[in-house]
């Protein structure tokens, strides 16, 4: 019993719901939601929805009617009532370019992004679809659907317009063919994508490399991709699967937004692979770096272009989508200000480049190698090892010496010798000096300086002032010690002794004793044989040293 009561009043009701929903024009809310609520198949009544087009005989406003609708479904469009007005004065603006004049018309347009042409109007107290709606929705309709398609499907045996589970047999059959369709037109596409794309390649940059082949393929994909999206949604409004047509496109205008990010991603890596192999042939390392660099912005900068349209594939207003995240990025610029000042920072050293990777730059009390720039900070590896990161912000605030940049390694030293060496070999010295100097095979033999420049507290002093021309520290180590090791060659040949700090007593009378004195050997040719054969030393060993290295090269 108490079932049975159930029964009568949830039909009563739904009845009661049915006979209350009467034709209602008075607003843009009320007229989409008539013309919908009469073509839905339980509340299904023609004559009611084509009252929400103006003018026409019935039947033909019934035809229009209905074809509105079919064009709403087959593009997967949901009305939302929500956001249509239920105001009857609502007025719309319209831009004319010509006149730069903003018109205000009573018009509603439910989806202005993808269909501007189906719009109601206010005619008189009511609000009806518009003269332009009725005057191009066949045009519309045609575009929507396949002419050949649906001229196709009126030729069907009648087997497959039977209707199973309220499904119309040909349709899963046509969305089974259509899979099986974009299968084979991703085998026919790809290589033919690919031929394309290497063609416009080799006309912009005529050199090829693995790496540029590699992402030739992984280009064509996601481009072969798109075209079967694009294939797919404008057949598939012809399917009539308007239940789940939505559904369909929300989901294929998804992929396709993923795959142009994708293809946008593998350009981006093209270009840079391309910009990298370039900077191969330049001087500047720092080129070099800035690929990775460019690389991580544009992908961030591509993925947010890429979640915004996403957005606005599921109804949200790009413009306050776009005003939010200006604000959002205010907010976050301010609360990592040292972050933006290290990327800006960044920004000013690749277009200042005040430096290379590999140089050794002193910045502040920081002295060493630059190993490597980032988007914040630049790492530089002392001599002992360590590394320093210094944020770039720091970097570009502070004075920096760029000893790489330098033309040649100065070297100045002075050598003490002893007070009680004779002129002529304080002469002798100086010029086996020079004359190693200009052997050297790493030395400006050009621009040097060996003058007897002074008298120290326990040394007369020699400055000896060269010029190495390799510009790294270790280099410049190798060739100082060579230099030396002939320097003292040269004294010890010469019999002239360096001094060290210390005290002579001078004692003019002792009883049976001789002051110490030393014995220098000053005869013009000895000190010429001895310097000549110093040199000729230095330069045969310079020579054997040279050939050996280039040999364990060779053998490397």
């Amino acid at each position: 019993m108490k079932k049975t009561l159930f029964i009568l009043l949830f039909v009563s009701t739904f009845s009661f719901s049915q006979k209350g929903v009467q034709v209602d024009l008075s607003n843009p809310n009320a007229t989409i939601y008539t013309h919908l609520y009469f073509l839905q198949t339980d509340s299904y009544d023609a004559s009611k929805a084509a009252m929400t087009i103006y003018g026409l005989p019935k039947e033909e406003a019934i035809e229009k009617s209905i074809k509105i609708k079919e064009v709403l479904d087959g593009k997967g469009l949901i009305v939302d009532f929500g956001v249509i007005t239920k105001s009857s004065n609502y007025l719309d603006t319209i831009y004319n370019a010509h006149n730069d004049l903003v018109k205000y018309v009573s018009r509603f347009v439910p989806f202005p992004n993808q269909v501007p042409e189906i719009y109601v109007e206010k005619i008189g107290n009511s609000w009806y679809y518009s003269k332009e709606t009725v005057a191009n929705i066949d045009r519309i309709y045609s575009k929507t659907f396949l002419s050949q398609f649906t001229w196709l499907q009126k030729k069907f045996p009648n087997f497959f317009k039977k209707v199973v589970y309220g499904i119309r047999i040909w349709k899963p059959i046509g969305a089974l063919l259509l899979l099986l369709f974009s299968a084979l037109l991703f085998y026919i596409l790809n290589p033919i994508i690919f031929f394309v794309l290497k063609k416009v390649q080799k006309l912009i940059y005529r050199k090829t490399f693995i790496e540029l082949f590699d992402l030739l393929h992984e280009l064509a994909r996601p481009i072969v991709f798109i075209i079967i999206i694009r294939v797919i949604k404008n057949i598939l409004p012809s399917l009539q699967l308007f239940k789940v047509n939505s559904l369909l496109m929300l989901g294929l205008s998804i992929a396709e937004t993923i795959f142009w990010v994708f293809v946008f991603f593998k350009l981006a890596k093209l270009v840079l692979s391309i910009y990298t192999d370039y900077t191969k042939k330049t001087h500047s390392k720092l080129d070099e770096q800035l690929a990775p660099i460019l690389t991580k912005i544009v992908s961030v900068f591509i993925l947010l272009i890429g979640l915004l349209h996403i957005l606005t594939l599921f109804g949200v207003n790009p413009t306050a989508v776009i005003a939010g995240a200006s604000i959002g990025g205010i907010a976050i610029a301010f609360a990592a200000q040292d972050s933006v000042k290290n990327l800006i920072g960044t920004i000013v050293i690749f277009l200042d480049k005040p430096f290379h990777i590999g140089d050794w730059i002193k910045i502040g009390s920081v002295e060493g190698t630059v190993e490597n720039v980032g988007l914040r900070s630049t790492r530089v590896r002392a001599a002992d090892t360590s590394i320093f990161q210094i944020p770039n912000s720091k970097v570009t605030e502070v004075e920096i010496n760029n000893m790489g940049l330098r033309l040649y390694r100065r070297y100045n030293t002075k050598l003490g010798i002893r007070y009680d060496t004779p002129p002529e070999l304080i002469e002798a010295f100086v010029k086996g000096i020079r004359a190693l100097i200009i052997a050297h095979p790493e030395t400006r033999s050009e621009s040097y300086n060996v003058e007897f420049t002074g008298f120290g507290d326990s040394a007369l002093l020699i400055m000896v002032n060269v010029y190495f021309k390799k510009l790294d520290w270790g280099s410049e180590q190798s060739s100082k010690h060579r230099l030396h090791i002939a320097i003292v060659k040269l004294a010890m040949a010469l019999n002239v002794e360096f001094a060290f700090p210390s005290s002579t007593l001078m004692i003019e009378q002792f009883p049976d004793k001789n002051p110490i004195m030393m014995k220098y050997n000053t005869d013009t040719n000895h000190i010429n044989q001895s310097i000549q054969s110093i040199v000729n030393e230095f330069k045969n060993t310079d020579y054997q040293q040279d050939t050996n290295v280039s040999s364990h090269a060779d053998s490397d």
